[in-house]
């Protein structure tokens, strides 16, 4: 298959206009959305604005009038559709943790602020490509849509969830903008793991604590049956779709040098276990009648949760005093190594690093596997830093110029496959 080209005109607009690139990323980072409260009005109303004297078709769709999603379209030269979804609101910050203002600051080759790199570069970016597609008169081979939208650090329901219940939200295939970079290591991500979260509750018999042969702590029930559930639960390796197979290898050569290949192959061959909330006792001289934790189980993508679930109950049915109150669950998923979103997305990263691109599994998950579960081939695929969530957030002004050009590419890319919908 021939390389595809970005357009001149495109290459133009965003080789000389890089400046309102860096713009938009300072006046994006400037909108305060954390979540919670994760308001994101203002914000939506300027990309509006900012969009509002293009040929691109805008909607507007809301739930929760504090929390609108924007919907911007570019016809194309067919019917498919390629979208890219970028998420407005931020986790909380705590200003006075901060060396750098979190609304914004500019040094060199650097923009610092809450969301700079989580994710509101990349929506700078996906704003940019939008405009160098308008501006100059290039029509994509494929509709462009971008889907700006609210309520994912929460996972809420305001955001990508309400954009699934409404026809204008239909796309052949989406690019999350998350950033998939780490430390100089470049990579598309195509699949998450799924997860099982428990509640635990132990219940005992009070004492006190100078006496405690004569009571049942339970905070010690409780620990033991998290060591059961690691021992036994934890050293089943996980019946893995072969489609998986070359997703891990490349997830391990990715991880590689900074957890070791050995620790990350047995990351997705077997589930791990997080004791992430423990609760239970009163007093330091008493012995507890009750505790609680709250434990998350990932399981790698393609894993049927239903035999995880029956193995769990299984592990720790026979114990006493322990009873599982609470599961919620999600399923993992893929898109395959091969498919054409992936190879697009593969070969745009390529043309803007010298570095290889690694197609591997997230350890988490987002609204790629939201979207994946509705039946949206999915990838993440963004440049930026390691700092989302974290004291003093930035994102690079090269990381922002290679998703500009890497995302006005993907379009070119993809549109080499044309087959009908859904193929």
């Amino acid at each position: 298959m021939n390389t595809p080209h970005l357009p001149d005109a495109v290459d133009e607009y965003l080789a000389t206009n890089r400046d309102e690139l860096f713009e938009f990323t300072e006046r994006l980072v400037g909108f305060e959305t954390q979540n919670p409260p994760g308001g994101t009005v203002a914000i939506a109303d300027w990309l509006g604005s900012t969009l509002g004297d293009t040929d691109l078709e805008l909607e507007r769709v809301t739930v929760d009038p504090e929390k609108p999603n924007l919907l911007a379209t570019l016809s194309g030269e067919t019917d498919r559709t390629l979208c890219f979804n970028g998420h407005l609101d931020t986790v909380r910050f705590d200003e006075d943790d901060w060396s750098r203002d979190p609304l914004g600051e500019r040094t060199e080759d650097r923009i610092y602020g809450r969301g700079a790199t989580d994710m509101k570069g990349a929506v700078a970016a996906m704003l940019q490509v939008a405009l160098a597609y308008d501006r100059t008169d290039t029509e994509p081979p494929v509709d462009v849509q971008f889907a700006f939208v609210s309520d994912e650090e929460t996972g809420g329901d305001a955001g990508l969830t309400t954009l699934l219940e409404t026809d204008a939200f239909d796309p052949d295939a989406c690019v999350v903008g998350e950033t998939t970079s780490r430390a100089g290591r470049y990579s598309v991500s195509v699949a998450d793991r799924g997860n099982i979260w428990l509640t635990i509750e132990a219940s005992g018999t009070a004492a006190h604590g100078s006496r405690p042969m004569i009571g049942v702590n339970a905070i010690d029930r409780l620990t033991d049956a998290v060591e059961q559930l690691r021992n036994d639960f934890g050293e089943r390796e996980l019946p893995i779709d072969a489609a998986m197979d070359e997703i891990i290898e490349e997830s391990v050569r990715f991880y590689e040098p900074e957890a070791g290949a050995e620790a990350t192959r047995e990351l997705y061959r077997y589930p791990t276990i997080n004791l992430g909330i423990i609760e239970g006792g009163t007093a330091i001289n008493t012995v507890p009648a009750s505790a609680c934790a709250r434990v998350d189980i990932r399981l790698t993508a393609g894993v049927d949760t239903r035999d995880p679930l029956g193995s769990i109950r299984e592990c720790l049915g026979g114990m006493d005093g322990i009873e599982i109150t609470d599961v919620s669950w999600t399923r993992g998923t893929y898109e395959p190594i091969d498919s054409p979103l992936v190879e697009a997305s593969a070969s745009a990263a390529e043309r803007v690093v010298d570095d290889p691109v690694y197609r591997r599994s997230a350890t988490g998950g987002g609204d790629a596997k939201v979207l994946r579960h509705d039946g949206v081939p999915t990838v993440e695929f963004g440049f930026g830093t390691q700092t989302a969530h974290g004291t003093d957030e930035y994102t690079t002004t090269d990381a922002l110029v290679r998703n500009a050009t890497a995302y006005a590419l993907l379009p070119v890319e993809f549109g080499q496959w044309n087959g009908p919908r859904g193929d």
